[in-house]
């Protein structure tokens, strides 16, 4: 036999940016007038529920091939409250599992939040914190952006944890916004710096939406200062990425790792790493074919997953 099925499990691990999960009620707290029945991209029950659908049928498919199951663990972006993702995993393929969420509401200008999706059966959360980025709009006065949020816990008798992000926009320029980046880059090496008070040698995983390239500094300050492994940087070309913008691709959404997720002694350890950007997942045909299936483009529906594709790492624990 090739593979070996029976001394080995596999564990995928996904990141996917939902592009704005928003649900159908008002919520004061919230930046969701775009995402009401009455706005005028006309968010409706009927579109919610098949956005749900969607996303639940292409979180279900990620890694399939190789692991014959859904991911055990999926990091995910805007969404706008801890309602939304219970809705998620109670829809479609996904609610035949066991799956809970972990979501903190962030003072995010949008109202968009990240979260993290785990399979019961599969991975004990022992402890979930949020930690703020401080960044200013200007001079003295703050500018509210995600949280990021780090999850802790056993995964088949090893303690993970996982820190999840969405970095600030380039909305403003990317070298005018770079700094707020950097500081969110620096936030993700201070947790890392309080894991590693613990115990030097913590299995981290750092997922994300980062906003940047693995060849830009706010990346660069993660593998370089935490010497942690990027297998996305290999997966940058002129043809693939996860995010296309004015027809250029971006390898925004990443997931890097500790090195000793290398290490081959019976514990959890990398085996492979890939961009989720199925055909089903693109645009079938114009301009904008090959690029990631938009659910609005402007304000116009088009019915489509997400603005991004997915990514994945697969961990392997021998047995």
């Amino acid at each position: 036999m090739e593979k070996q099925n029976f001394t080995e499990r596999l564990y995928t691990i996904a990141f996917y940016n939902l592009e704005n999960l928003f649900d159908i009620k008002d919520d004061y707290r919230t930046n969701d007038n775009d995402f009401l029945p009455t706005s005028e991209k006309r968010w409706n029950r009927k579109r919610y529920e098949k956005k749900l659908y969607k996303l639940a049928d292409v979180i279900s498919k990620i890694g399939y091939e190789n692991s014959q199951k859904p991911p055990t663990i999926i990091g995910v972006a805007e969404a706008e409250n801890k309602k939304v993702l219970f809705d998620l995993i109670n829809e479609g393929e996904l609610k035949k599992y066991n799956y809970d969420v972990v979501h903190y509401d962030s003072k995010d200008e949008r109202g968009i939040d990240v979260g993290l999706i785990y399979n019961k059966d599969e991975f004990l959360v022992e402890d979930s914190r949020r930690f703020s980025i401080y960044i200013e709009k200007e001079p003295g006065i703050q500018d509210f952006t995600r949280d990021i949020l780090l999850v802790s816990g056993q995964l088949d008798g090893e303690t993970i944890h996982f820190i999840i992000n969405h970095w600030p926009s380039r909305r403003d320029g990317v070298i005018e916004s770079e700094v707020n980046r950097l500081a969110a880059s620096n936030k993700v090496l201070e947790i890392i710096g309080i894991l590693k008070k613990k115990s030097i040698d913590q299995k981290i995983v750092v997922m994300g939406d980062f906003n940047d390239n693995p060849d830009d500094k706010s990346v660069k300050n993660l593998t370089n200062n935490e010497h942690l492994y990027n297998p996305m940087k290999a997966l940058m070309s002129y043809s693939r990425g996860t995010q296309n913008h004015n027809f250029k691709w971006n390898v925004f959404d990443q997931i890097l790792f500790t090195t000793n997720l290398f290490e081959d002694n019976n514990g959890l350890a990398f085996e492979e790493a890939d961009i989720f950007d199925e055909k089903f997942l693109t645009q079938y045909r114009g301009k904008y074919k090959g690029q990631p299936f938009r659910t609005y483009v402007g304000k116009k529906y088009k019915g489509g997953y997400s603005d991004h594709f997915p990514v994945f790492i697969q961990l392997s624990k021998s047995f």
